[in-house]
């Protein structure tokens, strides 16, 4: 539910005013303006509950009606340590924390103690969660996360959305399954060999690729790029209806792919112990939907999605999107609500190591994590709620490189560390302050560049091993969007999760090849391949998916056979006559390659549900039947 669009309509509805209407509208009006600095920390990578004090939100001598003085205002709180203590650095009584440290801060000769060590116990045995002897190929591997169920209701949904929808012609050309993976094979080789436009890969030129053309004609890939839909239509209208209540699902347009997805993902792999969460997000330029900006990304606007991925091999476990504020409870804070929502020890298993950066961080989410049974580390914000505020022997701007303090609040450490100019404040429940690990670092002002072994916290050492194995350049349909810039941004969230299926689907390459002690593809090699597999393929013949372990079925409800797909004739034929008809009214739309001869037809058998020609001089309906008999 949007709660602005639900305030206006709230306020048009009491048109009438009186006293108590004028009342609500300042309740509104304060509600909104609270709203807007709670979106401006969330796009500077703070957290409004969290890095703010919670007593008061404006200061009564400031004008709550001033856009200058609210930035003001949000600036200073952000940039004064004091805004969580008062004057002499002691702990603020109404910040909503108890327990913050406030002895000293120790140096790195003094001993720390040993931190209590957990079990790692996962539910199921790391790694791949598919049968361990069979051979999968990339097509295989991608089927896990788009089945050929999903693909089939895409088509379903695509034509009749492209059949209502106005700025696609006045007749609509029947979109096959077929059609829709030379278009998603298309999507991921934009991202392999990239033109300044669109146009480009099918410009008729010496310097022009030549395998989109030869794929699909410009006109029918652009149809399809438009009418891409995922839902039914009827659905959506009733769903448009609901817009400013409670019951308005905000993904609704994608939300039955972005489900399957999300659990395919969880259910073909299981996490090592090392796992982090962090944010993304999904470039576009739409005109409705949830749209984020996020500072110090490369796209500048689009939509924000929270994952958890595992360190060791960077495969995405499991993600959710960011729905705006009026979706998420401000109880605890974003933050801490988003790592909550995706840490399910129940699904994971205890003694898992989580890393985090800095706009997750924060004692009370460490130490409920810790109640589950999970560590955690990451850099902390030094005006985060909790953060120790005590300011003796603590770190000043004249301290050499390599000096670090650190402060132990019962099974918490703080940790503070001298890198070149600026200062590091971490936070870990499972690591000792000090292990006499160094880095190397260049001496500054020495023209041979001279490098020189400098002491390091564990803390920092572990964080930057295990952060930064996703990187979302990776990801394969980016520089599509970038040409084709979609329209509504449900199609947008679709290329991410295609972008999530293709990665996922190299990852399990590699550690299936690695357990079977082969050389796996390069990551470009396997892409290769599946564009192939997705081209030449037939409808048919797809229907044999990767084999997958039984105790680990695939989130959606079709079943997969245990063997690869083969090229030989076995329909299963039911009993009774065999009876050919067409597939359109229409005999020049819709058709489908030949069984036997591999030739366009406009027939197919409804009995063995096979397309086949049925003509004078091609008459392989008969030819196939007496093959089967």
């Amino acid at each position: 539910m949007d709660p602005e669009k639900s305030t206006e309509n709230g306020v048009e509805d009491r048109t009438g005013s009186n006293d108590e209407d004028t009342a609500i509208c300042d309740q509104e009006s304060v509600a909104s303006s609270v709203d807007s600095i709670a979106e401006d920390m969330f796009i500077d990578g703070l957290d409004f509950v969290l890095d703010l004090p919670s007593s008061g939100i404006y200061p009564p001598e400031e004008d709550c009606d001033s856009k200058t003085s609210l930035q003001q205002r949000k600036r200073s709180r952000l940039s004064s340590p004091s805004s969580t203590a008062d004057g002499g650095g002691r702990e603020s009584k109404n910040d909503g924390f108890s327990g913050v440290s406030t002895e000293r801060w120790h140096s790195s000769e003094e001993a720390d103690v040993e931190p209590l060590k957990l079990d790692f116990s996962p539910v199921q045995e790391p790694g791949p969660q598919i049968l361990p002897h069979s051979s999968y190929s990339p097509l295989q591997f991608f089927q896990l996360f788009f089945p050929e169920k999903m693909l089939q209701s895409i088509v379903g949904h695509t034509n009749v959305y492209g059949a209502k929808c106005k700025d696609v012609g006045d007749q609509w050309l029947y979109v096959t399954l077929k059609d829709l993976k030379l278009y998603i094979a298309l999507v991921i080789y934009t991202g392999l060999v990239k033109c300044s436009l669109l146009t480009d890969y099918w410009r008729e030129s010496q310097f022009s690729p030549s395998f989109p053309a030869k794929v699909m004609s410009y006109q029918k890939f652009v149809t399809i790029a438009n009418s891409l839909h995922f839902t039914n239509t009827n659905e959506d209208e009733e769903n448009d209806s609901k817009k400013g209540t409670a019951a308005y699902e905000r993904l609704g347009k994608i939300l039955p792919v972005y489900q399957l997805i999300r659990e395919a993902c969880k259910s073909y792999f299981h996490p090592f112990q090392n796992i982090t969460i962090d944010e993304r997000i999904v470039a576009a330029q739409p005109r409705t939907g949830p749209e984020q900006r996020i500072e110090n990304k490369s796209t500048d606007r689009g939509y924000k999605l929270f994952a958890l991925s595992d360190c060791t091999c960077g495969y995405t476990w499991d993600f959710f999107i960011y729905e705006g504020k009026s979706c998420t409870s401000q109880s605890e804070g974003l933050s801490y609500e988003s790592v909550m929502a995706l840490m399910d020890e129940n699904m994971l298993g205890s003694g898992y190591k989580l890393f985090v950066d800095k706009f997750y961080t924060s004692p009370r989410l460490f130490r409920d994590l810790l109640c589950k049974k999970i560590w955690a580390c990451g850099p902390v914000l030094p005006t985060r709620k909790g953060f120790p505020q005590n300011s003796v022997n603590r770190l000043s701007r004249k301290t050499p490189r390599g000096t670090m303090r650190w402060i132990r609040e019962d099974k918490l450490l703080f940790v503070e560390w001298k890198d070149r100019a600026e200062k590091v404040q971490m936070c870990s429940t499972f690591h000792k302050a000090n292990d006499g690990d160094t880095v190397q670092r260049k001496v500054k002002g020495d023209p041979h560049r001279t490098l020189v072994e400098v002491p390091v916290p564990a803390v920092v050492m572990d964080y930057s091993r295990n952060v930064g194995t996703v990187d979302p350049s990776n990801f394969i349909t980016g520089h599509y969007r970038v040409l084709h810039k979609p329209k509504k941004w449900y199609q947008c969230v679709f290329y991410h999760l295609l972008d999530i299926a293709v990665e996922n689907a190299f990852i399990l390459h590699e550690l299936v090849a690695k357990r079977k002690k082969q050389k796996a593809l390069t990551r470009k090699g396997f892409v290769e391949k599946l564009i192939l597999e997705l081209r030449d393929k037939d409808d048919e013949n797809m229907s044999g998916s990767a084999p997958v372990d039984s105790t680990h079925p695939p989130a959606s409800s079709s079943s997969s056979t245990s063997t690869p797909c083969s090229a030989s004739p076995e329909p299963s034929v039911t009993e009774g006559s065999h009876k050919p008809k067409y597939l359109m009214s229409d005999s020049t739309v819709g058709r489908r390659k030949c069984r036997l001869c591999h030739q366009e037809t406009p027939i197919i058998c409804v009995t063995c549900e096979v397309p086949l020609c049925f003509q004078p001089k091609r008459d392989c309906y008969n030819s196939w039947h007496e093959q089967i008999d």
